[in-house]
């Protein structure tokens, strides 16, 4: 076929596109497309108003059955595959007009746009959650009946869904591909790049409605709102504790056991929480990654360094509801509230004494034991 014929019934098939669709026919597969694209080089056998595009074959390996040649993404369908490879070639056609995210798909972005109309029309006949994607709410109801289908090869751990299993096995490889440009970190998963970048700018765009906290993640914000509601859904079937997120029950439910996973390599401490022990390790390297933007003190943890800027801005957000007293810790407005209650939680062990503050009681009890030789009567 001539350039010339090949152009001519380009420009007919451009004709009757105008403002309908083609369907785009990847062997079984077809997408819809909402608008004209424009293809260089070839032959366009034009039957129905289709256009058949023949892919290259990609060379499968042993370890990854269905790997692309232009990335690190691999996955265990071809025909996953095989959409993932066309957005590198097609590049990112469709603009959300809402934000600034683009894709490959006119059908991801019609998915995309659901999350600013809020629409969420997939509900959970069991509880009250809904879903924007069917294959969400599919997945999220295997939850209810507690099946994990999909075991890790390496490990006893399962999984509800495949995808999470997916990720779950990059911790075994120990692949981090996705690294921060800012700093030294890297990340299994780019989801988890993309929210700690947030950190270097600052940005924190989910706000709570009933205070002026604002959070990096979404998770973050429904978390923080049920301090203003009090739901805690969570319970503990060992104790009458309760809890407002599921982690944090199932980390509760540790102490029940007695556990304590995170062992020190350094000395013979074992810790409970991970992120205590991250805390703990650094008084062994003496690193202080949180330095003050004001002097030259720096500190182990996040919040000892957002306490310590108070001291030079003055700020007390921690207001008593009973008097006009303020305070920069949320725990010494906690210890401050028992003087308007008259409780006395702590009592001495060897007298009838009791007090509202632990620091109290333990001052007292030194009187017993004579280190307070000068007491006033």
């Amino acid at each position: 076929m001539s350039e010339t014929k090949v152009k001519d019934e380009v420009e007919v098939i451009e004709e009757q596109m105008k403002i309908q669709s083609v369907e785009i026919k990847f062997k079984e597969e077809i997408v819809t497309y909402a608008e004209p694209i424009l293809f260089t080089g070839g032959s366009f056998p034009v039957k129905n108003e289709k256009l058949v595009l023949i892919e290259p074959r990609i060379t499968p390996t042993e370890e990854n059955p269905y790997q692309p040649s232009q990335c690190d993404e691999a996955f265990l369908l071809n025909i996953h595959l095989k959409t993932h490879q066309r957005a590198h070639t097609r590049g990112k056609l469709y603009q959300c007009r809402q934000c600034d995210k683009a894709f490959s798909w006119n059908s991801n972005l019609i998915k995309h746009q659901k999350t600013h109309s809020g629409e969420r029309q997939y509900h959970c006949s069991q509880c009250d959650k809904a879903f924007f994607h069917k294959y969400a709410l599919l997945g999220h109801q295997i939850a209810h009946t507690g099946e994990k289908p999909y075991q890790c090869s390496q490990c006893e751990k399962a999984f509800s869904q495949i995808g999470n299993l997916i990720n779950h096995r990059k911790t075994h490889t120990g692949k981090k591909p996705y690294q921060c440009s800012q700093c030294d970190k890297a990340f299994s998963y780019k989801c988890n790049l993309m929210t700690h970048q947030k950190i270097h700018t600052g940005e924190k765009p989910y706000q709570c409605s009933q205070c002026d906290k604002a959070f990096t993640q979404k998770v973050n914000l429904i978390s923080h709102q049920k301090t203003h509601t009090g739901e805690k859904p969570y319970q503990c079937s060992q104790c009458d504790k309760a809890f407002s997120r599921n982690s944090y029950l199932k980390t509760h439910q540790i102490e029940h056991t007695g556990e304590k996973p995170y062992q020190c390599n350094e000395c013979e401490k074992s810790f409970l929480y991970k992120s205590v022990f991250m805390v703990h390790q650094r008084t062994h390297t003496g690193e202080k990654p949180y330095q003050c933007g004001l002097c030259d003190k720096g500190y182990l943890q996040k919040g000892n360094l957002t306490i310590h800027h108070r001291t030079h801005t003055g700020e007390k957000p921690y207001q008593c509801s009973q008097c006009d007293k303020s305070f920069s810790q949320r725990g010494n407005l906690i210890k401050h509230q028992k003087t308007h209650t008259g409780e006395k939680p702590y009592q001495c062990g060897k007298c009838d004494k009791a007090f509202s503050l632990n620091d109290s009681l333990i001052k007292h009890q030194k009187t017993h034991h004579g280190m307070y030789p000068y007491q006033c009567n």
